[in-house]
């Protein structure tokens, strides 16, 4: 079993994205998945990220990262929308299994943010704890309007990261292991056709992060 105290949080991202990489060419290992792999993490875990995502069914985190287990640590709710158990979750993965990196993983077309921009343009808001969701993925939408951010795509990363500096600011635990050195938290944001999950937001990894459009004008400014 891979010892995580030897990785740092450069070491979980590569790791992570490298899995992704082979899920979207369409040449997964699918590691760490066999009868060995179950009997050598029954008496213990020791994940290598905690992955903080939306619950849609199409963002199933070991296989779009091609992973298996005891791999990962996660953590699904409907918009990835936080409260004290998620705190509490996360802040566990972090502080006790010793996880280096903490994703924060969105997609394209969530349910979750289309119900709140519906809820705000028409309402009124969803019935039940539906309701609870819209109100939590709320200030994001605001926040992305106030910036002049209109397109869902746009909107849906405006949320990702918001739920990035929502957890660092919230948590002292992740504050600290960040300003130490010993963990980061970022945003991926998921497309569900292509397979891709794009860096939108970086706590504490020192990753550049590119802005939608900036891949083609890179490459327009390269044909000059």
């Amino acid at each position: 079993m891979t010892d995580i105290r030897a990785l740092t949080p450069g070491d979980a991202f590569a790791t992570l994205l490298a899995g992704n990489e082979r899920f979207i060419t369409g040449r997964p290992q699918h590691p760490n998945q066999n009868a060995a792999r179950r009997a050598e993490t029954a008496p213990l875990q020791n994940p290598f990220a905690v992955l903080f995502g939306c619950s849609d069914s199409r963002l199933a985190a070991e296989i779009i990262f091609d992973r298996g287990l005891g791999d990962l640590f996660v953590v699904r709710t409907a918009g990835h929308v936080m409260g004290p158990e998620v705190l509490g979750s996360i802040e566990y993965g972090v502080s006790v299994l010793g996880c280096p990196l903490v994703v924060v993983l969105g997609h394209d077309s969530c349910g979750a943010v289309a119900a709140t921009r519906a809820a705000l343009d028409e309402g009124p808001a969803p019935t039940g704890y539906v309701r609870d969701v819209v109100e939590r993925v709320t200030p994001s939408v605001l926040a992305a309007r106030a910036a002049g951010l209109t397109q869902p795509d746009e909107i849906v990363d405006e949320h990702i990261r918001n739920t990035v500096d929502l957890l660092v600011d919230r948590s002292r635990v992740l504050a600290d292991s960040i300003a130490e050195g010993r963990a980061a938290v970022v945003g991926l944001s998921y497309r569900l056709a292509e397979g891709t999950a794009r860096l939108v937001a970086d706590r504490g990894l020192g990753v550049p992060v590119r802005t939608p459009g900036a891949e083609e004008e890179s490459a327009r400014a390269g044909g000059r």
